[in-house]
């Protein structure tokens, strides 16, 4: 394994069972048999629809949900945890050293708690900090960093708009100085104008605090302005993965495709040729047997519906999983 990977997965699971006593008979799948590579330093995205697993993959690697099957670890230089095996003080250890950033501003942050003690609250609960003086001086660090002021830190949060409740969240995740964050559609609940700022945010703090991201989003717009390396995500598997220039000049997955397509364009001519996609998501308890994708998927041939692809390399870093890449290719 190279030196610069701090987050490694390999065959990746993660199963609830559905049900109760004698009625327990089926399994959710929410990530079945993904094997991951994050850089350290980089901006890896992580796309797809909803239902597809992406959160539950990000908490995963957080070790906020049970990892049923495979396994992944994580290494900065200083510690190399086996994150399936953890014991309580490892765990401990590395709750400061993975943090998360929530989708909802709004929902995130405690309305009784001023933005002083939203921030300062990972210090206390994991005593990284000895003296309230030293809570409060990395406190007032790391609001300056993410553009808060003194005055904002004697505040409620009712009293800020969505960009700002969204800046107390990131201080309040990189209050411990972690080395990994997973930002789980961190701008989706923001206006366009308001997310452009936080993602510009996002990226002065990498440079700065050498933070290493998983960018868990839906909006591949998004992605293409933040985002170093792209995995594509569907129905728990990874479908396609690519470094992001090359990926979004050359897709080759048929559901990569039609993601896409179907962002909006201001070119009146390319209005009407988004790839229309039959159907929904089929439910992660009864998924179909081979590709995942063959039940919405206008190419689809007999070898799809029996065997399930594997990621394979199409170019350099550029993987896919699909059998008829190479052909769909000369099609264009």
């Amino acid at each position: 394994m190279s030196d610069d990977i701090l987050i490694s997965a390999a065959g990746l699971s993660v199963g609830y069972k559905i049900g109760k006593g004698i009625f327990q008979h089926s399994i959710l799948k929410a990530v079945d048999n993904v094997s991951i590579h994050i850089k350290r330093g980089s901006f890896f995205g992580l796309v797809g629809e909803s239902g597809s697993g992406k959160t539950t993959l990000g908490r995963a690697l957080l070790n906020a949900v049970p990892i049923t099957g495979g396994n992944a670890t994580y290494d900065d230089g200083d510690v190399n945890y086996d994150l399936t095996a953890l014991s309580k003080d490892e765990l401990g250890d590395y709750r400061r050293r993975a943090q998360l950033i929530f989708q909802d501003p709004y929902a995130a942050l405690s309305p009784r708690m001023t933005v002083r003690d939203i921030i300062a609250e990972p210090l206390e609960v994991m005593k990284i900090t000895s003296s309230r003086q030293e809570t409060d001086e990395r406190v007032r660090e790391i609001a300056a960093r993410c553009r808060l002021n003194l005055e904002h830190l004697r505040r409620f949060p009712h009293a800020f708009s969505g960009g700002q409740r969204q800046r107390i969240s990131i201080a309040r995740a990189l209050v411990s100085r972690p080395q990994f964050i997973v930002a789980d559609e961190a701008v989706a609940a923001l206006d366009v104008s308001i997310q452009a700022d936080v993602l510009n945010l996002l990226k002065q703090l990498q440079g700065e605090m050498d933070l290493t991201f998983m960018f868990i989003s839906h909006d591949l717009s998004v992605v293409a302005h933040t985002c170093d390396h792209v995995a594509v995500m569907y129905l728990g598997r990874l479908v396609e993965t690519a470094p992001t220039r090359q990926l979004f000049a050359a897709p080759k997955h048929p559901y990569t495709k039609a993601l896409f397509s179907a962002i909006p364009s201001l070119n009146p001519d390319d209005r009407g040729r988004a790839q229309r996609l039959e159907g929904e998501i089929p439910s992660p308890t009864n998924q179909p047997s081979g590709c995942k994708f063959h039940t919405r998927c206008p190419h689809v041939i007999d070898r799809c519906r029996s065997e399930e692809p594997q990621l394979e390399t199409a170019d350099g870093a550029h993987e896919v999983a699909c059998h008829r890449w190479q052909e769909l290719l000369k099609v264009g």
